[in-house]
């Protein structure tokens, strides 16, 4: 195991692998903006480092800064923890070129399934559904209009280095697939330096499954079941479940299987996810895989009883893993709600700001993963998130009634946040039903 590791990131998922390196007897090193001096997490570091001004650009992406900070603390790894630069492989690459591990997939990994059509190809070679589309890159605009013809509209224009909803269009005719097209291109070179597309038949009201996946350097790769993420604002993810509760156990396990099939194909190791699309006969459709721990990777500790952080730096570090297939368990339901410092009613317009009061609710099953305090300052600069409320009870409807109470005890003031809309989302009659699909929220409140 290591003795010191720099972390690579801030706020909640920071103070995260803050915790587990504690636990574990690794030693922290943190790093921060102008704009974070002073957080109180900072303090649970062994040592930490600013690396520039607020704007992340000139700060959390500064690759040369981030080494510098890792050197000269004596760090043997870095975490990336998620977004920054979680899943850029060029850092990765430039970590191993500095004998630093990067506590993550390998590099070749990480850029072979950034790229969205070639993970479709390996996706194919591995035997897993991918949704009906383009052999490869859309070219011109006879292709795209011949491809379309041949699948069916409506069809979806991707960026092939995509990711959170940007470089996506639907069109629906051939009218709007040049329109298509020709923004989808300009949003994905403007987000990723890469305007290159390929077309998807558009599959709707699909819901969004994914799994969590472990691979050691040993050869050992398991699932950890699948979580459900269906419930999402502009392919933006606000509450996360574990498990899915419309699968049936039969689609469960070929899911996962899949999953696995799909990681070992591509020599992943680390932890990792798989994310798919189902649609409304059942049928599973690979979409991407997100080389990096998760956001809402907090439900899948809470039903299989394993710490994905620990579990991430054990396998960094050459260990293999201590579990086998046979010996994850997914017992009870999880629902995490991503509190974010929004304002609902005003079409979810950020609400960055000073934190007066906070008080944290408790009881058995409720986590809080916070950074965040009475007398913390809410930065414009960053995401939005305050923190993730999580709850695990023996079934899903207690697990609902669990986080109607928990959000009900939540208090944020000074700022505005999302809690009201996930009460309203969590009381709805089709969610209590588990009879939603990702347009759910925008086709009942946008």
């Amino acid at each position: 195991m290591y003795k010191r590791i720099l972390i690579a990131n801030r706020g909640e998922i920071a103070l995260r692998i803050i915790r587990a390196c504690r636990e574990l007897g690794v030693e922290s090193v943190a790093i921060y903006s102008e704009a974070d001096r002073g957080s109180h997490y900072l303090d649970l570091a062994d040592e930490a480092f600013c690396v520039g001004p607020a704007k992340s650009s000139e700060s959390y992406l500064k690759i040369d800064r981030v080494i510098s900070a890792a050197e000269v603390g004596n760090a043997q790894a870095i975490h990336p923890g998620y977004g920054f630069l979680a899943e850029n492989a060029h850092f990765n690459e430039i970590c191993r070129s500095c004998e630093i591990d990067f506590i993550g997939p390998s590099p070749e990994a990480m850029t072979m399934l950034g790229d969205k059509n070639e993970a479709r190809k390996l996706a194919r070679q591995a035997e897993v559904p991918v949704v009906p589309g383009s052999d490869g890159l859309i070219e011109d605009e006879d292709t795209a209009t011949e491809v379309a013809k041949e699948i069916g509209y409506p069809v979806l224009v991707k960026a092939s280095a995509g990711g959170g909803g940007k470089g996506m269009r639907v069109a629906e005719n051939e009218a709007s697939l040049k329109q298509s097209l020709q923004q989808a291109r300009r949003e994905a070179e403007a987000a990723f330096g890469d305007g290159s597309v390929y077309l998807e038949k558009y599959v709707e009201h699909p819901r969004h499954v994914e799994v969590q996946v472990a691979a050691d350097q040993h050869g050992n790769v398991v699932h950890l079941w699948e979580r459900d993420c269906s419930v999402q604002r502009r392919h933006q993810k606000l509450i996360e479940e574990s498990p899915a509760a419309h699968l049936e156990q039969e689609t469960r396990e070929e899911i996962c299987a899949a999953a696995v099939r799909m990681i070992r194909a591509a020599n992943y190791t680390n932890v990792g996810t798989v994310e798919f699309i189902v649609d409304k006969e059942g049928s599973f459709y690979f979409i991407e895989v997100n080389a990096r721990i998760q956001v809402e990777h907090p439900v899948t500790e809470m039903v299989t009883g394993i710490d994905l952080i620990k579990t991430q730096l054990r396998i960094a570090s050459g260990e293999e893993l201590p579990f086998r297939q046979e010996d994850i368990k997914c017992e009870g339901a999880s629902l995490e709600c991503r509190i974010n410092a929004e304002d609902p009613s005003r079409n979810f317009q950020p609400c960055p700001g000073h934190i007066e009061q906070m008080f944290v609710p408790g009881g058995l099953g409720v986590r809080f993963d916070s950074h965040a305090h009475a007398g913390y300052t809410v930065s414009p600069f960053y995401d939005s998130m305050v923190g993730k409320l999580i709850v695990h009870q023996p079934t899903r409807d207690e697990a609902i009634a669990c986080m109607l109470r928990a959000l009900g005890e939540l208090q944020i003031e000074g700022i505005a946040t999302t809690c009201s809309r996930h009460e309203e989302i969590l009381r709805h009659a089709a969610f209590a039903e588990s009879r939603i699909d990702t347009t759910f929220v925008e086709r009942t409140w946008d």
